[in-house]
């Protein structure tokens, strides 16, 4: 292991953690194309897809607990949404992953497929006077939120993702929640998450120790950077790069499911 490999890994953790932080997702819809892809480009080793889906499942706990810690003050997490929201989507992230073992692995990329694509067509939907809700006046369907989240659960456990960009687009769309509240309960649930898929990983030895190591450290200091910066950019932007994250994911995964 060089200097070379240890600074690669480091940006790309840095990286996708600051957005992760930013925009309230956990972060593996951008890292896990970048581990996969950057490293051979520098002539580094390749990490393979379940090497990638171990060291992200591991930077994706730490770097939602970054975030979650700078939007711990300012009334912007809201412990209802995500008791009934985190408890479902880990329970559904449990049923998702023992369900996984029957599916072939283009099956697992449709399921993929199809919540990306449900996501980001939810993003383009216009979002009228969810930011003018004062914060301690929101209100949401309880029972809505704890089905979708378990549904959410179901597929993100059986393609191995938090389900942070599922989540972002339910709660803006579908249960009316401010844009910062969105951002700060989702990582908040992102991490509630991504505790199941962390266990699994390493249950059954998939994770690189030395490079997940090095994300943790880039997620601990640039995921907090993040969300300071959230905190400061304009709801409509923050929307509007959530909306094209989701969608490139999106078209990436249909891209490579028909080509």
């Amino acid at each position: 292991m060089d200097i070379t490999f240890i600074i690669t890994i480091f940006l790309i953790g840095f990286v996708g953690s600051y957005i992760s932080g930013m925009v309230g997702i956990g972060g593996s819809i951008i890292k896990y194309p970048m581990l996969l892809f950057i490293p051979p480009l520098f002539g580094l080793a390749a990490f393979s897809a379940h090497e990638v889906s171990g060291i992200s499942a591991v930077q994706v706990l730490f770097a939602s607990i970054g975030g979650v810690w700078a939007y711990r003050k300012g009334g912007y997490l809201n412990k209802t949404l995500i008791i009934y929201m985190g408890v479902s989507v880990l329970l559904g992230s449990v049923i998702g992953s023992f369900g996984s073992q029957s599916m072939s692995e283009n099956g697992i990329n449709i399921v993929y497929g199809v919540l990306a694509l449900i996501a980001a067509i939810m993003m383009f939907i216009p979002k009228k006077g969810i930011d003018d809700i004062p914060l301690d006046q929101v209100t949401f369907n309880k029972w809505l939120a704890a089905i979708l989240a378990l549904i959410v659960g179901v597929g993100s456990g059986i393609v191995g993702a938090a389900g942070g960009f599922l989540l972002v687009p339910i709660m803006l769309v579908v249960l009316k929640i401010p844009t910062r509240v969105t951002i700060a309960s989702s990582l908040a649930i992102t991490f509630i998450s991504s505790i199941g898929a962390i266990v699994g990983k390493v249950a059954t030895g998939q994770v690189d120790y030395i490079p997940a190591l090095i994300m943790v450290i880039a997620s601990i200091i640039a995921a907090p950077l993040g969300a300071m910066a959230g905190k400061k950019m304009n709801t409509k932007i923050l929307q509007v790069i959530l909306a094209l994250l989701i969608l490139a994911t999106a078209i990436k995964i249909w891209t490579d499911i028909l080509f």
